[in-house]
Order: structure tokens, then C-alpha cells, then sequence
């Protein structure tokens, strides 16, 4: 975890926490978020969207060209 300072307009300060294992990402993030609801609603919908393509990794569809295809789609919709 670390602070972000961030001086761009209509960004504010704040700390950012970095996950680079999958098994944390399904075991301890997506329940957390799934439990602790998001304010916003563009989060909510991406966060919608990142568990979707969660759900697709671990179904190894990142591995064919068309399942890798058809995540960078369903990605481009994240705010």
C-alpha cells in the first residue's frame, strides 16, 4: 500500500493498495468489494465487469485468441 499524490483536476490524494496475486484477487478482494459496496456507481459497474473477467481467467479463456478478444471488449466498457 502506498499514497498516491495526485495534483490532476478532479483527482484528489489517496492510497492505493496493489494486488498481484489471482488467488487474493478471488479469496480476498472480490469478496470484500463484494461485500463493501462501492459509493459510485461507474465503480460498481466496473467492478461488475473486472469480476466478469476474473470469472473468464479462471475458466482459461485468456489463453485462446478469441476468449483474449472477447475480454478486450468486454475490458474497453471499464471507466
Amino acid at each position: 500500500m502506498y499514497f498516491q499524490k495526485d495534483s490532476r483536476p478532479n483527482h484528489q490524494n489517496c492510497y492505493r493498495y496493489e494486488v498481484t496475486n489471482r488467488d487474493d484477487l478471488v479469496k480476498v478482494i472480490i469478496p470484500f468489494f463484494g461485500k463493501h459496496r462501492l459509493k459510485l456507481k461507474s465503480k460498481q459497474k466496473d467492478f461488475k465487469i473486472f469480476c466478469e473477467l476474473m470469472k473468464r481467467i479462471r475458466n482459461n479463456e485468456h489463453l485462446t485468441k478469441i476468449g483474449l478478444i472477447k475480454m478486450y471488449l468486454i475490458k474497453q466498457k471499464m471507466h
